[in-house]
């Protein structure tokens, strides 16, 4: 696990600014961790935390190819933050997505969706609300 330095740095420089000692945080890894790939995730929210299920797909074929299909959603780990680490999180992932950007270009989702006639704003996101 990599540790945001930036963050770091400014915490430092803050601290000692105002004459207050400085917080270097040390990232450790238990005997349990384990990393995940993950295609999807899906979750949604309470008053009280976040929730964001971590999910990979797989295509099940019954019968014919002209019939229903389904896909079986298994959700790998689920991360469950505080209101106040859900907006850190976010940030965290804004600030990555636009230098990830600036260096290799505009990320393309791989089935692009229908533009609709509405002049309205679309949200993008898929609808999270509730519980998984």
């Amino acid at each position: 696990m990599t540790e945001d330095v930036e963050s770091r740095e400014n915490i430092e420089s803050s601290a000692s600014k105002k004459g207050k000692k400085s917080i270097t945080i040390e990232f450790m890894k238990p005997e349990s961790f384990r990393q995940i790939y993950a295609i999807g995730a899906a979750g949604g929210h309470s008053p009280y935390d976040f929730r964001i299920g971590f999910y990979n797909d797989t295509p099940k074929m019954f019968g014919d190819a002209s019939e229903s299909r389904v896909i079986e959603r298994r959700v790998e780990a689920e991360v469950i933050l505080s209101p106040v680490a859900a907006l850190e999180l976010s940030r965290w992932l804004t600030q990555h997505i636009n230098e990830y950007e600036s260096v290799f270009g505009p990320i393309a989702r791989a089935i692009p969706r229908p533009k609709k006639e509405s002049a309205k704003s679309i949200d993008e996101s898929t609808n999270i609300q509730g519980y998984i």
